[in-house]
């Protein structure tokens, strides 16, 4: 079994690629999906970021995205194994229903994540609560540090893959 403290970085990693793979597989750069993106991503662009990356971040702040899905499945596996991790992926979905939310990128986060988590802990001896604190570092660092320079980032790798 893997270290915890070890395994914090290396679930951030995974979790960050995976969320932000999924957010742009179902374009949350291309506009904002909810009414609360567009108002993020509008005045993300008004001070000095991407109104792209402001939208994806508007997405990831207003409804159930990936990086929800990741988070919710972390913790679900963590409380009650594979059971929980499906649970969550059920309740990601109805979150996403109640706030109006078209796509699915919050469900297929949150059923990519409880795959990677079970894999990687019941093969490489991964321990689930390092996939909860990856999440968290993850989801900081896309919104937490700046979201300016973040939204210009997101922004750019958007151009880039779509």
């Amino acid at each position: 079994m893997i270290d915890v403290i070890p395994a914090i970085p290396i679930a951030a990693v995974i979790c960050l690629l995976l969320f932000t793979a999924l957010d742009f597989l179902w374009k949350l750069p291309k506009q904002g999906g909810v009414s609360g993106a567009d108002v993020i991503g509008k005045d993300l662009e008004k001070s000095g970021g991407d109104r792209n990356g402001g939208w994806m971040i508007g997405n990831i702040i207003s409804s159930p995205d990936a990086s929800a899905g990741t988070l919710l499945a972390a913790c679900g596996y963590y409380v009650w194994g594979i059971w929980g991790a499906l649970i969550s992926i059920v309740l990601v979905y109805i979150g996403a229903r109640i706030c109006a939310d078209k796509g699915f990128a919050g469900t297929s986060g949150a059923v990519c994540a409880t795959l990677i988590i079970w894999t990687l802990t019941s093969f490489a001896g991964f321990p689930p609560e390092s996939f909860i604190a990856g999440c968290v570092i993850a989801i900081f660092l896309v919104e937490g540090i700046s979201a300016k320079y973040a939204s210009r980032l997101l922004g750019k790798l958007w151009r880039k893959v779509s």
